[in-house]
């Protein structure tokens, strides 16, 4: 096929066909692109036309991709990415008439503490934008950010793609949240003869804080077990119960119910709120707006202080080089 012959060619099908690869899964895709899946099932025939090959084979409850189908996206997606790009750079992004939606992916205790402040500037600057938030952890970005179901990620992170970019927001320590009536010296023996109440989005009791008090020999009381951080005020309030939750997490739940927090008796190693993104978004004049309202509210230096909201046009500039839990 010729340049003059890809005008024969819709563009949307091509995108199609990228996500399939991804997601292998009809109904997933459908739900992306908020179409039916009967469009998908049409995009996918006309591709089959197309290419002359079956390109999907039901396997299961999966579509997997035929070998024709794995040679053309070695071709295809870098493609697509350069068309991206291109189109990218010609687009002005006003944050006062924008319509987009952003995709972000998000811990719990990020989305219960720090998002509230993030939304309220958005909303101030941009009132039309939609954004979609996700769960995300360590183990979930990377295939998230190379899937596009979110373009930005704020949580503790490990292994990223090798396209990806990061930037450490903050760091944190853990402290111990309890009612704010509780006056029990909390040492060692108190805080494992206490019930603990821990928050997993896998349904465990058992975190690495139990291998550092295994390691001393001791163990904690673990009775419950839920998996959002917004459960634990109701919870924890006129009772001995206790969690043991990153700092500004105890912070904001605290400033709002009738609780405490107090330093743990043993040491914990601290973690760290990273944002990550894939370099193809770096000119991106929205997603450079996204990431540094992020920034701003997320970042450890002005945790207590939000960027006072002002018209801006966002032109597409090329972006430099930024420095890059179960309780």
């Amino acid at each position: 096929m010729n340049r003059r012959e890809l005008r024969k060619v819709d563009l949307a099908l091509l995108v199609c066909f990228e996500s399939m690869m991804l997601d292998r899964n009809v109904t997933r895709v459908a739900k992306k692109f908020c179409v039916g899946q009967s469009t998908i099932s049409s995009s996918l025939n006309r591709l089959r036309s197309i290419f002359n090959d079956p390109l999907f084979i039901r396997v299961g409850h999966a579509m997997e991709p035929t070998a024709r189908a794995y040679e053309l996206a070695k071709f295809l997606t870098p493609g697509l990415d350069a068309m991206s790009k291109a189109l990218r750079l010609a687009e002005a992004f006003q944050p006062q008439t924008s319509d987009r939606v952003f995709r972000l992916g998000l811990t719990d205790d990020v989305e219960f503490s720090l998002l509230p402040r993030l939304i309220k500037q958005l909303r101030a600057e941009a009132p039309e934008v939609t954004l979609i938030i996700q769960h995300a952890d360590y183990r979930r970005l990377p295939a998230q950010l190379i899937s596009g179901d979110i373009s930005i990620g704020v949580c503790q992170t490990r292994e990223l793609p090798a396209n990806a970019k990061r930037k450490t927001l903050r760091h944190f320590q853990y402290r111990v949240l309890c009612d704010q009536h509780d006056a029990t010296a909390l040492d060692l023996d108190e805080y494992c003869a206490r019930p603990h109440v821990v928050v997993s989005q896998s349904a465990n009791t058992v975190s690495y804080l139990d291998k550092f008090l295994a390691e001393q020999g001791r163990k904690r009381q673990v009775v419950l077990s839920v998996p959002r951080y917004s459960s634990l005020p109701a919870i924890i309030e006129n009772s001995n119960l206790i969690a043991t939750i990153p700092d500004f997490a105890a912070e904001s739940i605290t400033q709002v119910f009738a609780l405490k927090h107090k330093p743990p008796p043993f040491m914990i190693p601290g973690g760290s709120l990273s944002l990550s993104w894939l370099s193809n978004n770096d000119n991106d004049a929205g997603e450079q707006w996204l990431r540094e309202r992020v920034v701003s509210h997320m970042e450890e230096a002005s945790a207590e202080t939000a960027i006072k909201a002002t018209p801006t046009l966002y032109l597409p500039l090329p972006a430099g080089r930024v420095n890059s839990h179960v309780q």
